[in-house]
């Protein structure tokens, strides 16, 4: 539901931009019913899956190999930032499809009322895309691969200082706890809250260049709007055309939704790493400095 009136707000569709939280879920749910708040969350849902974890485990993957390599980055903060952006790279490009198609689903609102037409009833009902095999295939029909990666640059942009931050945050911020506390639950979803709270207002803008970015070709048919030649001439048109708060349009929202979800992803990566008997990182260090040479 949050994604839905998210991307309605962060790509000014029409009827909706100047609306806020209350007016929009209602005018969405006149027009579309209860199934309209759940708009693209197929495609949410298959994208997060690989996604958290592509994520989590190339995270593991490029620390160990900046340890081996470049031990003097791998083993403090900058080993996290640099891990986790590159997780998040590779993440992002291998799921980018799937959050374009989400993207695309929810923005395309439909009009689920019937109308009086001639004397008689019918439903008024307008649809660019029945699913996520369809977004799919019309994108590719129309664009070939590019259209399947349209507005990735803004996001790669974006998600290199998000994902790196968010380990980096989280990370330091479990440093700055007593050792005993370390595993509190109540302590990694504190951590996590508030490392994710962080990388997401730091990277917002980024994220509205790149969901306007998604859906222009529907904004020039229905609104007249212009293609951005890339993710700078987006942020600067934006903020040009439709203010700067526009950059920020839909954050607020977003923290509702972001934050949990970072919060519960660190807490449950760090509690799986417990059943699996998984060392600490600090009892990792320990362990490998005391192997004979």
């Amino acid at each position: 539901m949050w994604v839905v009136w998210v991307a309605f707000l962060r790509t000014r569709t029409e009827g909706f931009h100047s609306l806020g939280v209350y007016q929009s879920l209602r005018k969405l749910l006149k027009h579309e019913g209860i199934s309209g708040f759940y708009k693209g969350n197929g495609a949410s849902v298959c994208r997060i899956v690989p996604y958290a974890a592509l994520h989590f485990m190339t995270y593991e993957q490029y620390r160990s190999w900046l340890l081996d390599n470049y031990p003097t980055f791998g083993t403090g903060s900058i080993g996290d930032l640099l891990a986790g952006s590159a997780a998040g790279g590779t993440a992002v490009l291998c799921t980018y499809p799937l959050d374009l198609a989400r993207t695309k689903l929810a923005y395309q609102v439909v009009n689920t009322r019937r109308v009086i037409h001639n004397g008689t009833r019918q439903l008024n009902r307008h649809t660019s895309y029945s699913g996520i095999r369809n977004v799919m295939q019309s994108v590719y029909k129309e664009a070939g691969v590019q259209g399947l990666y349209r507005g990735i640059g803004p996001t790669l942009i974006g998600i290199l200082p998000y994902a790196g931050l968010k380990f980096y945050v989280y990370e330091e911020l479990k440093r700055c706890v007593p050792e005993e506390y370390h595993s509190s639950i109540l302590m990694r979803l504190s951590c996590g809250a508030l490392a994710g709270l962080f990388g997401q207002t730091f990277t917002f803008p980024l994220d509205v260049v790149r969901r306007q970015m998604q859906v222009e070709h529907l904004q020039i048919s229905t609104q007249g709007g212009s293609r951005f030649k890339s993710t700078w001439d987006g942020l600067a048109t934006i903020a040009r055309n439709q203010g700067w708060r526009q950059l920020f349009a839909g954050l607020s929202i977003n923290y509702i939704k972001i934050v949990p979800s970072v919060a519960i992803g660190f807490t449950a990566y760090d509690t799986i790493k417990t059943w699996l008997q998984i060392p600490p990182r600090q009892k990792s260090k320990a362990i490998s400095t005391a192997k004979p040479s």
